[in-house]
């Protein structure tokens, strides 16, 4: 249902791309998805099989090999990415949010370097923001780079940082400036995974999103040229309040499509499924529950394909994201509950999707900035 409504408002290119990447997906990415669960890690051949096919760079100008497409085409690939299961949205980080710094920030000696190897598949990029203690605060990151003649020296801790274990690019937030104003004293670094004094911890082990990454990063004494700096020291602060919002639009995007994905798997359950000598989709607690999940699903989808379509152009703003990210989260794990609670016993089984659906979503309310920052975020825009 939802599908058919959001590819009848598509044009003829977004059509043609959703039906090759989908196509591709099927094919390459959902017969193996539970080994990668159980192996805990998306294996670099298949990044490189996007690579081969241009999806790594959608949003990317031809000068360095890429696409030159819009956010929109971006958006699809993250959504049908996100149709096979949320442990892909690694990559979605890495081509959504990773791949925007590099290009936005970097200089062209930079990009040259970086960009054509992470749009082939052949570096895997994260961003490593959290500490622990942190969580969602930046402004109280510890993690410092002192500049040592051509060099910074980098000295901290990171954790919860996705693709943190496979990633071969990290770009660090750290600050580098000693002044009492924390927004003009953090900068973006970024570190190769070969560089001495940078070492990855354990893979964490997490509730959900089994087959994505996740690991502590450690950097003892790490040495890394300043023509690693992204953009100017200090204006780090400055450049992550840039490029969050596309992130939380990103997460929106997932937790919708997430959201889709259980509302389908539901009618189809209870359409089959047969109680007290009738299908479960007879009984009017049935149908007025999954009504109700339908008409949220609806509403974000309009919402969210707003949002979409305004930061291709550029005129979006940051509440408006954050008003996305959290409600469509909120809406999405509430649509897992509700229907995890008409499969019965068999929702908690992980031989049903629903099961990993339900795991899986959980975290979209905490990561990117929790949901009670995103409040925070849109009662200031109110003046409060």
């Amino acid at each position: 249902m939802m599908d058919d409504i959001k590819e009848s408002s598509e044009d003829l290119d977004h059509k043609t791309l959703r039906s090759n990447i989908r196509r591709f997906l099927e094919k390459e990415a959902k017969p193996h998805f539970n080994l990668w669960e159980e192996q805990g890690q998306i294996p670099r051949g298949f990044w490189q099989q996007l690579g081969e096919m241009g999806y790594l760079g959608l949003g990317v100008p031809e000068a360095y090999g890429g696409s030159g497409l819009d956010f929109t085409f971006l958006a699809i690939f993250v959504e049908e990415l996100e149709r096979i299961g949320s442990s892909l949205n690694g990559i979605s980080l890495h081509v959504g949010i990773v791949l925007p710094y590099l290009l936005r920030y970097g200089t062209d000696e930079q990009k040259q370097r970086w960009v054509p190897r992470c749009i082939a598949g052949d570096l895997v990029g994260a961003i490593a923001m959290t500490e622990p203690g942190t969580g969602s605060d930046l402004k109280a990151i510890q993690t410092r780079a002192e500049r040592q003649d051509h060099y910074y020296r980098i000295n901290g801790h990171k954790t919860f940082i996705t693709n943190g274990h496979s990633a071969d690019l990290i770009v660090v937030v750290c600050k580098t400036e000693s002044l009492d104003d924390v927004k003009q004293s953090m900068s973006l670094i970024v570190v190769e995974s070969d560089t001495p004094g940078f070492s990855k911890g354990r893979k964490l082990r997490k509730m959900g999103l089994w087959a994505e990454d996740t690991a502590e990063l450690h950097f003892d004494g790490c040495m890394v040229s300043d023509t690693n700096v992204l953009g100017k020291p200090g204006q780090g602060f400055h450049y992550l309040s840039e490029n969050l919002p596309q992130e939380r639009l990103l997460v929106a995007v997932e937790s919708l499509v997430a959201a889709e994905e259980i509302l389908a798997m539901t009618l189809s359950y209870v359409q089959q499924r047969t109680v007290f000598g009738q299908p479960l989709s007879k009984f009017q607690n049935t149908r007025f529950k999954l009504a109700e999940v339908a008409t949220e699903v609806a509403i974000a989808r309009e919402f969210v394909g707003s949002l979409v379509s305004r930061h291709a152009s550029g005129t979006i703003s940051s509440e408006e994201t954050a008003m996305a990210k959290w409600w469509v989260t909120e809406m999405a794990q509430h649509a897992a509950m509700e229907c995890l609670q008409l499969f019965g016993g068999y929702g908690y089984m992980e031989e049903y999707p629903i099961a990993r659906r339900y795991r899986d979503i959980t975290v979209s309310k905490i990561y990117a900035g929790t949901n009670e920052i995103m409040k925070t975020i849109i009662a200031k825009s109110l003046g409060l």
